[in-house]
């Protein structure tokens, strides 16, 4: 396999191929330089794409339709059947706008802790803010925690006061569009809480106070 190369649509080396949801992609493989029939090979990833036989020998086409936002970041490679080292890969750059997802509704005993985690997807990666009651959230420190990546958005509070009650937004905006997603903070009240030895006390006198009410009235029986 001395001499021989592989091109992508005309590409000999790997490269991205940018393409938008909805849309077609074709892919191309050839083989340069070859004396002889060459059979080739297609993988998405680490697995192998299935090809029929009119379609492997020299040149190789596949078609990805309609490319979705999964498709962002995965590899398309051609490589050579009898030596796979000869290989070229093409990585798909799908551009969408911001998609957020995320549970909405919260309930939260208050002083408690909690975090609300926006899921946000897109290409170019988006900026991302937090709203609360449409103004913007002020963050008190030791209070709030931001965190974050390139699909998670989160805000931590924590010992949850009455004030915190509210709808959150979470708002990411790219080149493409900008999202908003709500979040319903609702902050209960405390639940008193009985220390466990009051209550297993209490129902020893309880038990007491019945036991003896019972011999109390079994005497009474008797007398009768």
């Amino acid at each position: 396999s001395a001499g021989l190369e592989l091109s992508i649509n005309n590409h000999a080396a790997d490269f991205p191929l940018s393409a938008r949801p909805g849309s077609s992609v074709s892919l191309s493989c050839l083989v340069h330089n070859s004396s002889q029939a060459e059979n080739l090979l297609w993988y998405r990833e680490d697995g192998e794409v299935g090809l029929k036989d009119g379609n492997k020998v020299n040149i190789s086409h596949i078609c990805i339709s309609p490319v979705n936002e999964s498709d962002n970041g995965v590899t398309f490679t051609c490589k050579l059947a009898r030596d796979k080292s000869v290989q070229v890969s093409v990585v798909l750059d799908v551009e969408f706008p911001p998609q957020l997802s995320g549970e909405e509704t919260l309930q939260i005993e208050e002083e408690k802790d909690v975090t609300l985690t926006c899921n946000s997807k897109s290409n170019p990666q988006a900026q991302t803010t937090w709203y609360k009651d449409n103004n913007s959230l002020i963050l008190q420190q030791g209070r709030h925690e931001l965190l974050q990546t390139s699909e998670v958005f989160q805000l931590s509070i924590r010992k949850l006061q009455k004030s915190d009650n509210g709808t959150y937004t979470c708002v990411a905006e790219s080149s493409l569009g900008k999202r908003t997603k709500d979040f319903h903070l609702i902050i209960e009240e405390k639940k008193p809480v009985f220390p466990k030895e009051a209550v297993i006390a209490a129902a020893v006198v309880v038990a007491i106070t019945v036991f003896f009410g019972l011999v109390a009235r079994k005497d009474k029986f008797f007398k009768v």
